[in-house]
């Protein structure tokens, strides 16, 4: 008799679990359609509404006064001014675990990586997401893959404003720069390697954009360019 009841319990136990086993893959299998919809829906979904908070990339050469423009911009319309260079070093003096390997970097005079660079971007637009009327990226994406790989991870960019000028009119202007300042790497000779390295990068960048581009005569006063500059901000805004 025990031998039986032993074995009947057995019998009930296995038809438990199979019960059990039974309901939690129906379940599994009537949620996950549920959850790939949801996964599907989320994919490529952009972490920040460039619709109704502009990204507008701030392009020029050196010397062609977008650091002025900037200013002008953020003083009349508030948008959050980012730069890749101003987020690296105060990323370095956090002392954060990344902060030491772009610093190993630094020492060794390799450049920091697009990937982290990007992520710098993104965690700062994310921090001011909630309150930003619109983004300046300024002096980014410095190459083409920069600016494929932005849209990917963060937005489409609303507008691309490039404050264009001679390479002449650069040369003078930054060389006029090293009397005042005393930088040594603002002779003649760098300046010229400089600007093509600018140039040559920059032209495959806007080349991606042509419906998004808005150049602007940079040779002009601060004021006349400011003007361009608000013909192409002002719709924005009233959106």
């Amino acid at each position: 008799m025990k031998i039986i009841i032993e074995k009947t319990l057995v019998k009930c136990l296995c038809s438990y679990e199979f019960i059990f086993v039974f309901v939690f893959v129906t379940w599994l299998r009537l949620n996950s359609v549920r959850w790939e919809r949801c996964f599907i829906f989320n994919i490529g979904k952009a972490p920040i509404d460039s619709s109704k908070v502009p990204i507008v990339w701030i392009l020029g050469g050196p010397g062609s006064g977008k650091g002025t423009q900037c200013e002008k911009i953020i003083a009349k319309y508030g948008f959050t001014h980012l730069s890749t260079g101003d987020l690296l070093r105060a990323e370095v003096k956090s002392g954060s675990e990344r902060a030491k390997c772009l610093t190993a970097i630094m020492e060794r005079g390799e450049l920091v990586p697009n990937d982290v660079v990007l992520d710098l971007l993104k965690e700062a637009m994310l921090a001011k997401a909630g309150e930003a009327k619109g983004f300046l990226i300024d002096g980014y994406p410095r190459e083409k893959s920069q600016g494929i790989a932005f849209e990917k991870a963060i937005a489409p960019v609303t507008v691309i404003i490039y404050f264009e000028a001679s390479s002449e009119t650069l040369t003078k202007r930054l060389l006029g720069r090293a009397v005042s300042s005393g930088r040594a790497d603002d002779n003649e000779e760098t300046i010229k390697l400089r600007l093509k390295t600018f140039l040559d990068n920059n032209d495959q960048v806007l080349a991606q954009y042509p419906s998004k581009l808005q150049r602007i005569n940079a040779e002009d006063s601060v004021d006349a360019i400011f003007n361009q500059v608000e013909k192409i901000l002002d719709p924005l805004v009233a959106q």
